[in-house]
């Protein structure tokens, strides 16, 4: 085998047929590899001169108690929950957080911060960023040889990781099917930023659950915010530009629907008799609206709990000889539908409002849908 460039962890699993995560356990001097695959791993190791980062094979290994976080936009709502979850988890269970916050969720700046966090022998790396960076390469070439487990809290289709992640593709259908139930027929859409995994599953929810009820979709039938409520003002004035029969309209969060609220009251449609709005994230705030808010609920404090849990569990099986460290493993955390006034047909108003319809709970799947 001929490698042209710097020889990496890819090239030695395609020479010796082993996946990376083998390779990987040669190199940090796990036992659980056999003998005779070992032999061949070194030997390809020689063969092709790679050179196994030298920082990672001295991590191997002591235990610090220490867990590595990585977040963004803690000024969010959602990323601060989460922070909540894991800061509790982990003192529940006898871990100290390191934490390390990006400058923006499309933060590029990712090899040197794992770098610093394997530096300061952290015993496992929970990556709760919604975005991983524009650039995903590093996700190829520096997860299988890293020697701690990482979790995320997002899906990244192209790259085989552990996840944690509430599933927003239920939401968005649960938030639609809601409004058919209602009656409604003419549902809009206004979705967060399409480069982000959740809007993308949230808005996929949302067609599919219309598709599946006989009603076309339409690019009218939609515009796209920034999460902010500011663009979901912006945004819902367009979308009765371009859709002006809509009678419902499924908003991605919270903060968005918000701006909806405000535009509607400015421009005299009543809520929901004119316009009936469903958001998404269940933020405490959305029951002091009015009308109160309609919101599929997800539980961001759990997921940060969860995820403690995952990764410590993952800490305790790399220290086990006989235990295989599972990977591409998916843990998702289904949604609640909080209903309130917002979303009810007039019918309905005198007794539903309030109800929970989805009690939360946890799934595991073998790899998830992706949009």
């Amino acid at each position: 085998m001929v490698v042209r460039g710097r020889v990496t962890i890819k090239h030695v699993a395609e020479q010796t047929g082993v996946s990376t995560q083998t390779v990987s356990r040669v190199i940090n001097g796990r036992p659980d590899v056999a003998a005779e695959t070992r032999q061949r791993v070194l030997e390809a190791i020689e063969q092709l001169g790679y050179q196994p980062n030298a920082l990672a094979r001295s991590l191997i290994r002591r235990r610090s108690h220490t867990l590595g976080v990585v977040t963004a936009g803690l000024t969010y709502i959602g990323p601060a929950y989460t922070l909540n979850g894991i800061t509790d988890q982990a003192e529940a269970m006898g871990y100290s957080l390191l934490l390390k916050v990006l400058p923006s969720f499309e933060s590029d700046e990712v090899a040197p911060i794992l770098d610093e966090l394997l530096a300061r022998q952290v015993d496992g790396v929970i990556w709760a960023v919604a975005e991983v960076g524009n650039n995903h390469a590093w996700m190829d070439e520096r997860l299988p040889a890293l020697p701690v487990p990482i979790i995320f809290l997002t899906m990244h289709p192209q790259s085989e990781v552990n996840v944690v992640a509430v599933d927003n593709y239920i939401g968005g259908r649960m938030a639609t099917e809601h409004l058919l139930q209602q009656g409604y027929r003419r549902i809009g859409h206004i979705a967060g930023p399409l480069a982000w995994w959740e809007s993308r599953q949230r808005m996929a929810g949302w067609r599919d659950a219309l598709t599946e009820a006989g009603i076309s979709v339409y690019d009218s039938h939609w515009a796209e915010g920034d999460w902010s409520p500011k663009s979901g003002e912006e945004a819902i004035q367009c979308l009765l530009e371009k859709y002006p029969d809509m009678d419902a309209a499924f908003i991605a969060n919270d903060q968005m629907a918000f701006g909806v609220l405000s535009a509607a009251y400015r421009r005299g449609l009543q809520i929901p008799g004119e316009l009936a709005i469903v958001g998404f994230d269940g933020i405490p705030e959305a029951a002091y609206l009015w009308p109160p808010l309609t919101t599929v609920h997800q539980d961001l404090y759990a997921l940060g709990r969860t995820a403690v849990q995952h990764v410590v569990a993952m800490i305790e099986a790399s220290q086990r000889a006989d235990q295989e460290i599972q990977t591409a493993d998916v843990i998702w955390l289904k949604p609640q539908l909080i209903v309130r006034e917002s979303s009810l047909a007039a019918n309905h108003l005198d007794n539903a409002a309030g109800r929970v319809d989805q009690v939360s709970s946890v799934v595991h799947a073998p790899r998830p849908r992706s949009v």
